[in-house]
Order: C-alpha cells, then sequence, then structure tokens
C-alpha cells in the first residue's frame, strides 16, 4: 500500500532524529518516495510538515526549520474519526475536497474534517464529517466555516473578474448580499470596494 505524504515526512525526520532539517531537502525527499507510487508529484508537502508540526509530532526551530525529538515530543491525543468512519466519509464524498473538488486522483491528500467540532459539541459521526484537501483543511482551522466561505467567494469573485465571467460575479455578489442580510461576517470585507 502506498504511503501518504504524511507518513513519507515522518518516515525522514525519524531516520534523522534530533536533526535541525530545512524544509527543502525534507520536500525533495518526499516527493522522490511519492514518485515511485503515484503518477504525479504530492500537492504541497510543506503543509503537510505545517499540519504535523501543528499535531506537535514536529518541533518547530524556525522558519522552515523543524526537528523530530523522541524524548520531547507530547504525545497528543487527537480528536480524530476511527479509520473505518474517515474511509465512509471519503467515500460519500467522492474522495474529493467538497470545496474545490480536487482529490486523490489529482495527487491532492485529503483529510477528514469535522464540521462542527468538539468544542462546540461535535462528534465522531460520517454525518459530522466531511471531506477537505489539505488546503482548505487548514484554512477552515484558521477562520470559522462561514469565515473561510466568504474568503473563498472573494477568491472566486476576483478569479470570475480577472477572466470577465460576469454570470460568476453576478453569483458572488448575491453570496456576498447573503452574508451581509444576515450580518454574518461583516468583519470581511467584499472585494473592489464591492463593501456595503
Amino acid at each position: 500500500m502506498a504511503k501518504s505524504i504524511s507518513d513519507l515526512i515522518m518516515e525522514y525526520f525519524k531516520r534523522h532524529p534530533k536533526k535541525d532539517l530545512k524544509h527543502g531537502p525534507v520536500v525533495d525527499w518526499v516527493t522522490e518516495q511519492y514518485l515511485k507510487d503515484n503518477p504525479e508529484p504530492p500537492r504541497d508537502p510543506w503543509r503537510a510538515i505545517r499540519k504535523l508540526h501543528q499535531e506537535e509530532k514536529l518541533i518547530k526551530i524556525g522558519k522552515g526549520v523543524y526537528r523530530y525529538d523522541p524524548d520531547h515530543i507530547k504525545e497528543v491525543e487527537l480528536f480524530d474519526f476511527t479509520p473505518e468512519v474517515k474511509e465512509e466519509i471519503f467515500k460519500r464524498d467522492h474522495y474529493q475536497c467538497v470545496v474545490c473538488g480536487r482529490g486523490r486522483k489529482d495527487g491532492i491528500e485529503l483529510c477528514a474534517d469535522h464540521r462542527k467540532p468538539k468544542d462546540k459539541d461535535g462528534d465522531n459521526s460520517v454525518n459530522n464529517g466531511q471531506t477537505l484537501c489539505m488546503e482548505h483543511n487548514l484554512m477552515k482551522k484558521n477562520y470559522s466555516q462561514t469565515e473561510a466561505g466568504k474568503k473563498y467567494f472573494i477568491k472566486l469573485y476576483e478569479q470570475a473578474v480577472s477572466n470577465g465571467d460576469k454570470r460568476m460575479v453576478d453569483f458572488c455578489k448575491c453570496i456576498f448580499e447573503c452574508y451581509e442580510f444576515h450580518k454574518i461576517n461583516g468583519h470581511i470585507k467584499r472585494p473592489n470596494g464591492e463593501h456595503k
């Protein structure tokens, strides 16, 4: 069975315990190993390194420099889905991110994300799960779902303006008006002076 990007990253760090490693050589090695089992190179392995740091499996020493220290890394009990539930979530979502549609076929590492987090009484059921790519999973960790959604529509709006796609521009404006009508995330301004 092919190893995930995160598995390969940890394999590299475990081969070099207690050493300060720049992410560049790690990414190069992970890419080389990943290509042995996959036709396309891995997407965003540096983000996977950052996620492993967030999970406290790696220690961040400085910008782009991390260390694996088996003596000092504390084991963090992560609130997570069982492997069986994760697989059900991925299968239901057709093995692709529910936000951008990218998935395993694109060489994207997928995450089973809690729609409602544990600290807001979320559970580990399939119904509380959704499939996200690494990029959108990290975005959601930094923002609430509605904030992440609005930022996604701002990006979509800007692309539509750039492409001259009036239909999509109008669609995004309608979404922004819905945010404003319900007074949700007013601190995130609409793009290009569209904020009322």
